[in-house]
């Protein structure tokens, strides 16, 4: 049996209140208009989630919101709040879905997708992974218990700037 994971950072967020908790940050205007891109890309491709672990950050919650996709089963978990790899292990190893969207933050999730896959794929971005980066990784694995390190393989990978409708308007 196969499992399938997407992992997402959230879009750009804000840095225009400085009053505003870290935790607390909305998306900027271009994090606004990448995450539905994004999202497209995914349905496109045919890869969409059935469930979803995500942080509990104002900037993730936006970003899911605006990629307009759904999942059957939806997760908000403060322990992905700024996680490292091995807490992202922890909570993806207890999921249930058959597709699953991780969708958290930088440096953990960088880390995180260098580590569980086994062969990068040849993007110079991969391992800074930017905002809204988003790679479908396919394992061969029963449960989500049984996943290992360098184990899955890249089905695609993209940021958002890449995309065409980006780069139309970034011009």
């Amino acid at each position: 049996m196969t499992r399938t994971l997407i992992l997402t950072r959230h879009a750009k967020s804000s840095w225009d209140n400085p009053d505003l908790a870290d935790f607390d940050r909305p998306l900027n205007k271009r994090g606004r208009k990448s995450a539905p891109l994004v999202g497209a890309w995914l349905t496109e491709h045919g890869w969409t989630p059935d469930t979803l672990l995500c942080s509990t950050s104002e900037r993730t919650r936006e970003t899911w919101s605006l990629m307009g996709l759904e999942a059957y089963n939806t997760d908000f978990r403060d322990a992905l709040y700024h996680a490292g790899p091995d807490r992202m292990m922890q909570v993806l190893r207890e999921s249930r879905g058959e597709t699953v969207l991780l969708l958290g933050h930088n440096p953990g999730m960088a880390e995180f997708a260098g580590r569980i896959v086994d062969e990068a794929p040849d993007h110079p971005r991969f391992y800074d992974y930017p905002t809204c980066a988003t790679t479908v990784i396919r394992f061969e694995v029963d449960t989500w218990r049984d996943l290992r390190w360098e184990s899955g393989e890249v089905l695609g990978f993209v940021v958002p700037r890449e995309l065409p409708e980006m780069d139309e308007k970034a011009s």
